[in-house]
């Protein structure tokens, strides 16, 4: 039974669809927009894996339910590339860093990141762990994504 319709614009591209109260945004992108990129992991908030932008803020897609973001502007990691394809600074130095071993983590990381950048487009290192306290990756250690951010902050400011 669907109860509510949402609209909201995913990636630039307005979607509407009819929802339950309780599907989750990470459900709804991941099931009605077929953007698979945004991870579900702990699904408590607590691990990062989903995280997506919406409305400016990184936000994690498994603790809002698709109702809270009706209206909302989304973007996934589907939608940091430009649209040719070209790799936002982000994801370019996420790859030149070596910010990413495994994977599932790096979509949460990429969004999380674009969005501090946006917000503080010169962090401090101390910063940057705080800003990155939020998502976990059990692989990299942390310090190729660290200087990925570092690498990324530059080439926006640049």
């Amino acid at each position: 039974m669907h109860d509510h319709q949402v609209e909201l614009t995913v990636n630039g591209q307005r979607t509407s669809a009819p929802v339950e109260s309780r599907l989750t945004l990470a459900d709804f992108l991941r099931e009605r927009c077929g953007l698979t990129g945004t991870h579900l992991g702990c699904e408590h908030g607590a691990c990062g894996a989903c995280t997506v932008i919406m409305d400016g803020a990184a936000v994690r897609s498994c603790l809002v339910f698709a109702v809270q973001a009706d209206g909302s502007e989304v973007t996934t990691v589907e939608g940091i590339a430009s649209p040719d394809g070209e790799l936002s600074p982000v994801q370019q130095a996420m790859r030149d860093c070596h910010g990413l071993q495994c994977g599932f983590c790096t979509p949460g990381f990429v969004t999380t990141i674009t969005a501090m950048l946006q917000e503080n487009p010169d962090p401090t290192d101390e910063e940057i762990r705080e800003g990155l306290s939020g998502n976990f990756c059990r692989c990299t250690g942390y310090q190729g994504i660290i200087k990925a951010v570092r690498q990324a902050a530059e080439a926006m400011r640049a």
